[in-house]
């Protein structure tokens, strides 16, 4: 049985949508586990270097942190393979693609502050404090108006390129 949308071309059923939908979203958290893996061994390669002796303490705060953050960041990004996984042949995939949806917007979110304050940190090491919370304030609003706003703004705007 087909269940189509009437502003969706595609002929297809709901477990063709849920299937295309997984096969999207995974292809998604393959794109932010490659800058997950990049940036999390640049971070963990930092304490073997010799300037990471001389950081500050709150320096030293802002590095673990950040730590912690790539840490829970791929926790989130491999969760929706593993329920897939766990929950596999339950006809449980409605489930895992809703979990898998809000599980990568989370790390889209904690990609953006890993980003932000790995910049931070660079910032306020080579240059100081007030360079590295002022970059930081624009890099927030930056990735606000590209995550936030202009998806938002895409999905109210109307639509001039649909065809009629």
């Amino acid at each position: 049985m087909s269940t189509r949308r009437p502003d969706d071309d595609r002929d297809e059923s709901a477990d063709e949508r849920l299937d295309r939908n997984w096969g999207e979203l995974l292809q998604e958290l393959r794109i932010t586990q490659t800058g997950l893996q990049l940036l999390s061994g640049f971070l963990l390669t930092l304490p073997f270097t010799q300037k990471f002796a001389t950081l500050r303490h709150g320096q030293q705060s802002l590095y673990l942190s950040l730590v912690v953050t790539a840490v829970v960041a791929v926790g989130l990004n491999l969760t929706p393979v593993i329920l897939h996984r766990r929950l596999f042949g339950r006809h449980l995939k409605q489930r895992v693609v809703v979990v898998g949806h809000v599980m990568s917007q989370l790390v889209i979110a904690l990609v953006a502050l890993l980003f932000t304050g790995t910049a931070a940190l660079i910032f306020w090491v080579v240059v100081d404090l007030t360079a590295a919370v002022i970059l930081s304030v624009v890099l927030l609003v930056v990735l606000a108006l590209l995550l936030v706003v202009l998806p938002e703004w895409l999905a109210h705007a109307p639509d001039r390129t649909r065809r009629t």
